[in-house]
């Protein structure tokens, strides 16, 4: 069950993962559908969106596919978060109470925010290269 993002941003967070763990290697979408076993048309439409941010690089031809575009150690999981599904989850009220702030709270302001707070500096400092070695034990028993 999702709490936090979407399904498309839980598959765009184990598809970079798991280009991680592959070094400079390129995959095609039907590879990376079939390592993470979900529908090759929804990995290649996360995918897409996560080359426009440069995240992910992408070839086209007979040996193309996607690579992560930048060094594991320059990605943080919350630039991944950004480029699906935007920050807007750390700025507005979780159960979507429009004024919810600090003068005006709805009744779990106080909890979500110090969880909220915990969620963006874990993502924040979270490199690509941090989870390596425990996204390869993860991946294998997929």
């Amino acid at each position: 069950m999702t709490v936090i993002f979407s399904k498309a941003c839980e598959l765009g967070l184990q598809a970079v993962l798991f280009l991680s763990t592959k070094g400079d290697q390129v995959f095609n979408a039907t590879e990376v559908s079939r390592e993470l076993k979900v529908p090759k048309e929804f990995i290649s439409k996360v995918m897409q969106m996560l080359t426009v941010s440069g995240i992910v690089g992408s070839r086209k031809g007979k040996k193309g596919g996607f690579y992560l575009g930048k060094n594991p150690v320059e990605i943080k999981l919350i630039d991944i978060v950004e480029a699906i599904d935007g920050l807007d989850i750390f700025k507005s009220c979780v159960l979507g109470f429009p004024g919810c702030s600090h003068e005006t709270p709805c009744p779990v302001h106080d909890k979500w925010g110090k969880l909220r707070e915990e969620a963006y500096q874990m993502l924040s400092e979270e490199t690509l290269e941090d989870l390596k070695e425990k996204t390869k034990n993860k991946i294998m028993l997929l």
